[in-house]
């Protein structure tokens, strides 16, 4: 998995070969400055293939075989002097993956009054050739429109300018997420909730998108797995249950065990079909061991929830895409959907039943016995919590009516308050532009009614990532 999710990135500055005779020490300079940008590089988590100086076209060609080689995800391109745009085209003509131009000076300004003093045309001209680094920008940004090449930019400085370091860790961060999609494999268990139209998506649109796998799985085989679950299994399951979640006293004995078990047996399907993710339902009538199945399995979700295998219900695939992009994006990313509005203190409550996601929750989350699963099948255990309070984001995977996908995404805050008691998951949410004005821009936009609820703005790294996919990503606040 660490090869699967460990970001390549590509690093390569350009500088003009005619230079390096005519002003002394400036490759030198140049090179540092690339140095730079490489250890920080580093200190994301990134494995850095850094190509130093391509100066002359012919270097180009070699560099972007070597990134196609060694399967870069990124590219940054950093434009330490004026150079040719022919020492940049094949290079990225090749490597063939997203690539963010970097215009970084070495400081704020150039120092003036001592560059004026140096006296030596020569001298100056070197030192203002190692600060140019804007100088050739439009003639790369030319060349790459007119070869059909996206391409991004960081403008700032190489030194004491945060925003170049932040924008370049979510560029990085957003390759990853491009990443870890590719290889997820995705279980699909069950079928759809009959008559809930907005959750149907194409499968293979999902994995033209996103990559990875689709491994379809029936509940019987989890039921199989299920009755082969020893009672020493069930009994450190349940022990990790009680130190996960705040069990209620009125859980039973029997329903504690009967969750236990359908958690030993989902760790068993997830490890046999080495799953990043599951998207489930089932109807659970005409079939005991698939009912008794189905109505014990939110606790279990739960906890896979919470290890970085996010579970969404209802066969809720694109939501599952959602949660499993914001879990990699280290945010969370828990399944809810509109609960009811508050007009008096301008929030929208928002949660859903089925499993959660112990790694944002405030506080422990409690278990509750529910007498009935509204609009579904049986009884059971539920988990009951809210998202921790502070900053948020939400993010739905929307299939558009031209067969495409998009991104939505929205920031907010979690806030304290009164919640709905019932033993599902539920937060109050208050947004920039009010509760009102919030909705009617999301439901604009057309989603599913699910989304995915996340710790943190991350807005940000969610375009990215819609610009490195090559999708439209829609912010409404």
């Amino acid at each position: 998995m660490t090869k699967q999710t460990k970001v390549k990135v590509g690093l390569f500055g350009i500088g003009l070969q005619a230079y390096w005779d005519q002003f002394s020490g400036l490759k030198e300079r140049l090179t540092g400055y690339i140095n730079i940008v490489a250890k920080s590089i580093e200190n994301f988590d990134a494995e850095i293939v850094n190509l130093g100086l391509i100066d002359t076209p012919e270097k180009a060609f070699e560099a972007g075989t070597k990134f196609k080689c060694e399967d870069v995800d990124i590219l940054f391109l950093y434009v330490s002097t004026y150079a040719l745009s022919a020492t940049v085209l094949p290079v990225v003509k090749k490597a063939n993956v997203p690539v963010i131009v970097l215009n970084l000076s070495p400081e704020a300004a150039i120092d003036y009054v001592n560059f004026n003093q140096l006296n030596n045309r020569t001298a100056m001209t070197g030192e203002w050739l190692a600060n140019c680094s804007s100088c050739s920008i439009p003639e790369i940004a030319n060349v790459f429109n007119r070869s059909k090449i996206p391409f991004f930019q960081i403008t700032g400085m190489l030194n004491n300018d945060p925003h170049v370091w932040q924008e370049m860790k979510d560029w990085i961060d957003a390759a990853r997420v491009v990443r870890i999609m590719y290889h997820n494999r995705l279980g699909i268990m069950g079928n759809y909730y009959g008559g809930m139209m907005d959750i149907y998506t194409d499968l293979t649109l999902q994995c033209a998108t996103f990559g990875g796998h689709m491994e379809v799985i029936e509940i019987d085989e989890l039921s199989h797995l299920r009755e082969q679950v020893t009672s020493n299994e069930i009994a450190n399951k349940i022990l990790e249950i009680e130190n996960a979640f705040e069990v209620q006293a009125d859980c039973s004995p029997t329903e504690l065990n009967r969750a236990a078990q359908t958690a030993v047996a989902l760790d068993k399907l997830v490890l046999k079909y080495q799953l990043g993710s599951l998207a489930y339902y089932h109807k659970g009538t005409g079939n005991d061991a698939n009912e008794n199945t189905a109505t014990s399995i939110i606790l279990g979700n739960s906890l896979l929830t919470g290890k970085n295998i996010p579970v969404a219900g209802e066969y809720e695939i694109k939501n599952a895409q959602a949660m499993k992009i914001m879990d990699s994006f280290g945010s969370g990313g828990s399944f809810t959907e509109y609960y009811a509005m508050d007009y008096n203190d301008d929030v929208v409550l928002m949660g859903h039943d089925g499993p959660c996601h112990p790694g944002i929750a405030e506080g422990k989350i409690k278990v509750k016995p529910l007498q009935v699963y509204h609009g579904k099948v049986g009884s059971g255990l539920s988990v009951e919590m809210s998202v921790s309070y502070g900053p948020v984001t939400l993010l739905s995977v929307v299939e558009t009516g031209n067969g495409s996908l998009k991104l939505l995404v929205a920031e907010g805050e979690s806030v304290p308050g009164a919640i709905l008691e019932i033993g599902n998951t539920n937060s109050r949410y208050r947004f920039s532009i009010g509760a009102r004005n919030f909705v009617e821009a999301w439901n604009k936009e057309g989603p599913a009614h699910h989304c995915a609820i996340g710790q943190g703005n991350i807005a940000s790294k969610i375009k990215k990532l819609g610009q490195i996919l090559k999708i439209t990503t829609v912010q409404v606040c």
